[in-house]
């Protein structure tokens, strides 16, 4: 990971932890892509020593068109870190189905998109690493983010598959849980359209956003998200699950393993204040 010969795409490099990896692995020496959505409308920083492209995860021909662009210039891309995604709180009962698909098309589907389009190029070179940033929802299911935890579910499970499949083709593939950062993720987070005063989960829900927020307040720094990512693509072998953040998020994922079940579910509870 340190020299001008590794190609590295890193989607939702605008800002947050992806903004944080691009540019720490620039500064590492890497020759990094960052995309976004809408690149004419981003600032670039300083500090940032990275080309950023068009990708709309909710667009397939955009993630191909980007993969192009990227192998036309240079040839291979050596790792790909899957950044990008939104959050979405409500019960299951406020949220809508048309709000559950938009939650999946982007989160779990435009993970997918992305991965399928630079996936044939890392196979014919036989190498490549694919690394998700997904989320510890993604193991621990917690109150009110139903259909956010059921996309980094569905991620989980995809990548794990996934990683089986290309270990042959000299491929790995690997998935980083993440906890509570400060970034504006959480201000960007949407709330589903059944959510209002008349919502018989109201009183719970604003319950458990206080805990999310204070999470996120209290969060640790983007860069250490960078760092972890970083550690992992420089391993000599990709892990298949690690995770970085807050320590009490982190924790009560690791509980999980060794709670029993009713016991755990008590735990979340408490945690989210809907005990």
């Amino acid at each position: 990971m340190e020299n001008r010969e590794c190609v590295v795409v890193v989607t939702g490099a605008s800002s947050g932890i992806g903004n944080a990896c691009a540019t720490f692995l620039a500064k590492k020496g890497n020759r990094v892509y960052g995309t976004c959505r809408n690149p004419a409308a981003y600032s670039r920083k300083a500090d940032e020593f990275f080309e950023m492209l068009p990708l709309d995860l909710a667009d397939g021909a955009s993630a191909h068109k980007a993969c192009e662009k990227i192998y036309a210039a240079e040839g291979k891309v050596d790792s790909l870190i899957c950044c990008a995604g939104s959050g979405f709180v409500g019960s299951v009962e406020d949220g809508s189905l048309e709000e559950a698909q938009a939650v999946m098309n982007l989160d779990f589907f435009g993970t997918l998109r992305t991965i399928k389009a630079f996936l044939p190029g890392m196979r014919e070179a036989g190498r490549g690493r694919i690394l998700i940033v997904g989320a510890l929802e993604g193991v621990v299911a917690t109150p009110f983010q139903g259909y956010y935890s059921a996309s980094y579910h569905a991620i989980e499970g995809m990548a794990e598959s996934l990683r089986a499949e290309v270990a042959s083709f000299g491929i790995e593939v690997g998935v980083i849980g993440i906890g509570s950062f400060r970034t504006a993720f959480g201000q960007r987070r949407l709330l589903a359209a059944g959510a209002n005063e008349s919502s018989h989960y109201r009183a719970r829900l604003e319950a458990t956003l206080g805990v999310l927020s204070r999470d996120e307040a209290n969060g640790t720094e983007p860069l250490l998200a960078a760092r972890a990512i970083y550690a992992a693509l420089a391993a000599r072998r990709l892990p298949l699950r690690r995770t970085a953040g807050g320590l009490p998020r982190r924790m009560l994922a690791f509980s999980r393993r060794w709670l029993p079940a009713r016991a755990f579910e008590r735990l979340v509870r408490r945690y989210y204040r809907i005990a």
